[in-house]
């Protein structure tokens, strides 16, 4: 555990080894997350769902995963025997998001992300991004250093109660950030989460990133970012449909921005304002701060509202959980748990 209460593990050899690893070092925590509310999604949903009611979708799920990514299939089945918990709740803790599914109405606030690509040379890149979650999430935030046997590359990923990935950059310079985006068919396939860490196991660079995206059903929709060394990108993905924007500067919110996709954005008005207004803060804000900037003045920036979603004391309505500003080309997470306005930061890397 991090003195700042972050839980921190690191691990390595096989995916079974890896998992049971991360189970070992959980398993009490994660007990306690199961039986709050079946991971407290009894707390955010407007039907109690039980583990029983749950296993058809959860086996769908896991041969979804076992066909996409059969290591990452070991290393949930790895996390189930070191957390002594059953492999069913492993996958669940994997599938929380797919669970809640969306609402035409409710959600108002899911992340605001941006990149910028750092001058050659200078491991300047720099993705930083807020998490805004429901769930009371912020007593869940880890960090796993993991180093796979016959994987490309080692990660630092940002995980949340289990999680095999969440967001995080990996050894050969590359950042994955991403955003919730409501639309398409949510389905049984690859949730996201493990989409971005099966990324940072495997690509290298932003071309390659996408690449590899391109060949995954993913389970709900998204828009995720990377960024490296010499590129950045945001890519969208609603059910079978993919789009991918190159820039420079990359910003994200929680609205569709592909006008290919727009037609097909399901977003509430509520969440579409929220998410407006935060872009432009976000624009704003970047226009303001120095190139590079230092990781702190990222995160005044992240800080700041409406980047930063406050606590309004309702564990259904999403808030800000957690901030990070990431800093591939040097390998490092800069990682402010809860509201960050109100916390210290705390720096992981791989060097």
């Amino acid at each position: 555990m991090n003195g700042g209460g972050i839980a921190f593990v690191r691990a390595a050899g096989d995916h079974f080894t890896v998992g049971r690893r991360h189970g070992e070092a959980r398993r009490a925590a994660l007990r306690a997350f199961l039986d709050d509310g079946l991971c407290r999604l009894n707390h955010v949903m407007p039907a109690r769902v039980s583990m029983d009611t749950l296993r058809p979708t959860v086996d769908a799920y896991r041969e979804a995963i076992s066909s996409a990514t059969p290591g990452l299939a070991e290393e949930i089945r790895g996390l189930a025997y070191g957390a002594g918990i059953d492999p069913d709740e492993a996958v669940l803790l994997q599938l929380r998001r797919e669970i809640m599914g969306y609402l035409k109405v409710g959600a108002a606030a899911e992340c605001t992300t941006y990149a910028r690509v750092g001058s050659a040379g200078t491991g300047d890149s720099v993705l930083a991004q807020t998490i805004d979650l429901n769930g009371n999430l912020d007593d869940q935030v880890g960090v796993l250093d993991v180093t796979v046997t016959g994987a490309r590359h080692r990660t630092l990923v940002l995980s949340f109660a289990g999680l095999l990935g969440y967001l995080g950059l990996n050894g050969a310079g590359l950042a994955v950030g991403l955003n919730l985006v409501l639309g398409g068919e949510w389905r049984p396939g690859l949730p996201p989460y493990l989409a971005i860490r099966h990324l940072l196991d495997t690509a290298s660079s932003v071309d390659e990133a996408i690449t590899v995206l391109r060949g995954l059903r993913l389970a709900s929709s998204r828009s995720i970012t990377v960024c490296d060394q010499e590129k950045a990108a945001w890519v969208e993905v609603l059910g079978d449909e993919m789009r991918v924007v190159e820039a420079a500067q990359s910003m994200h919110t929680n609205h569709v921005l592909h006008p290919d996709l727009v037609p097909y954005d399901e977003i509430n008005i509520f969440a579409r304002n929220s998410s407006v207004r935060r872009l432009d803060a976000c624009a704003s804000g970047l226009a303001g701060l120095p190139h590079p900037a230092t990781v702190e003045e990222h995160f005044a920036l992240l800080s700041t509202e409406p980047i930063r979603v406050p606590d309004e004391g309702d564990i259904r309505r999403e808030r800000t959980v957690a901030a990070v500003v990431m800093l591939p080309g040097r390998g490092e997470l800069h990682l402010r748990p809860g509201d960050p306005s109100h916390s210290r930061t705390h720096v992981f890397s791989l060097s």
